[in-house]
């Protein structure tokens, strides 16, 4: 019987594994857009006519520091030159105004020279002035909703005598003669009209405090001095407390029948109303 032959062992070199490595993809930097673009004073100002500053002085200082070579450049709006730097701008220049009308200042497409000058680098951007941009405004007018729903939905469960409470602190004592009907639709009213108002005296503890206090200096029951410095029983003319200092009388009262001397006097008048 032959004997088989041994197989022969076949040697193979290592193979080199090859990773294929994805190419990380660089965001790109936003366009500049070429369009009309629309400038407003902060603030809701709207004078006739106002006139910022278009080129470097002592009095106003038009410098754009440029991080990427860490120096101050000099700036202004010459209609002539397509750059609002001056260090790129050539030969003579003419100067022009940059004048906001009525609080606001429109500027065209093919003024591109004052549109980055006012988008870009002037200093007074987010100061005197914001670029009108549909997309935040729309974000702010639905933050402003937000807080109008939350309010209003908050003014329909409040009972009658906060709802008076809050009221007497804008309209005073009108809410004397309103009726409960008057108190609730007005109340509403308000805090679809100043919602971060509302919501700041809905939370606040002493507003009905405050508008005990003054219920109860208007029915003569406590009396607050001409100087305002001091509130006393009317009936006798006892001190009930002194006014700190630069502190509306009321809300001082009404942080001081929270006190346990305060409180007996709480029971007091609340008898009496």
């Amino acid at each position: 019987m032959a004997k088989q032959a041994a197989a022969k062992k076949v040697e193979v070199a290592p193979q080199e594994v090859v990773t294929q490595v994805a190419t990380p993809v660089k965001p790109t930097k936003p366009t500049w857009e070429i369009k009309d673009r629309v400038y407003y004073l902060k603030g809701n100002k709207n004078p006739l006519t106002l006139t910022i500053p278009g080129r470097h002085t002592r009095k106003h200082a038009l410098l754009y520091f440029d991080e990427s070579t860490g120096k101050q450049k000099e700036i202004r709006y010459a209609t002539n030159q397509d750059s609002p730097l001056v260090d790129e701008q050539k030969g003579e220049v003419t100067m022009g105004h940059i004048r906001f009308q009525k609080g606001t200042l429109t500027v065209k497409k093919e003024q591109q020279n004052l549109q980055k000058l006012l988008s870009l680098y002037h200093p007074l951007k987010g100061k005197l002035y914001e670029e009108f941009s549909a997309k935040e405004e729309a974000v702010d007018q639905l933050e402003v909703l937000d807080l109008q729903i939350d309010a209003m939905n908050a003014a329909r469960n409040i009972d009658v005598d906060q709802a008076e409470a809050i009221l007497r602190v804008e309209i005073g004592s009108k809410v004397n003669e309103m009726s409960s009907k008057e108190l609730k639709r007005d109340l509403l009213l308000f805090a679809r009209s100043n919602p971060s108002l509302f919501i700041s005296l809905a939370n606040d503890e002493n507003v009905q405090l405050r508008n005990f206090a003054i219920r109860a200096a208007e029915v003569g029951i406590i009396k607050l001095s001409p100087d305002q410095r001091t509130f006393t029983w009317a009936s006798n003319g006892r001190k009930l407390m002194n006014v700190p200092f630069d502190e509306n009388p009321y809300s001082a009262f009404a942080a001081f029948l929270k006190t346990d001397e305060g409180v007996e006097i709480y029971k007091s008048i609340d008898k009496k109303l």
